[in-house]
């Protein structure tokens, strides 16, 4: 692979930690994806051992990023169903309000089902920032699974 084509791997690999910030883009799949550009570039049985590193650190980062907040708000007693109620606000909220929706959709439905579950705001809202805090703790593991993936690739290709 030549230099020209691993730098654009490596802007990808950036787009891709842009992505897990800001839910635009899946940046995980986009940093998987250059990663899966330069092993099949090049191949070779070490560059796929690599790639299979950041699969295993992708699929660690994306399990916390769901994970995490489920926990945080069952643990606040929360039944499945709002978690549902959650998810649905997330998907309705990503295509209502660009970059923030899917965040600002999730929590909303998770406060609105708490709160009618509850018949109580001040629980609701207790709630909805139980979940809220899962869901920034899953995104800085998810952040730091995107980080080591990168940095994964990047030692390698500097290596090989």
């Amino acid at each position: 692979m030549s230099v020209d084509a691993q730098v654009i791997v490596g802007v990808l690999m950036l787009v891709g930690l842009v992505g897990i910030v800001a839910p635009v883009l899946p940046g995980l799949v986009v940093i998987l994806g250059a990663g899966l550009w330069w092993t099949v570039a090049d191949g070779g049985g070490v560059r796929w051992v690599v790639f299979a590193v950041m699969v295993v650190l992708a699929a660690l980062g994306t399990v916390a990023k769901y994970v995490l907040p489920a926990r945080a708000t069952a643990g606040r007693g929360a039944p499945w169903t709002t978690l549902l109620i959650g998810a649905v606000g997330a998907v309705v909220g990503f295509f209502v309000i660009p970059v923030v929706g899917l965040i600002v959709g999730g929590l909303l439905g998770i406060y609105v089902a708490e709160a009618i579950r509850l018949k109580d705001w001040r629980e609701a809202l207790a709630s909805t920032w139980a979940a809220l805090v899962g869901i920034g703790i899953g995104l800085l593991v998810e952040l730091t699974a995107g980080v080591l993936a990168a940095l994964s690739w990047l030692v390698a290709a500097i290596v090989l």
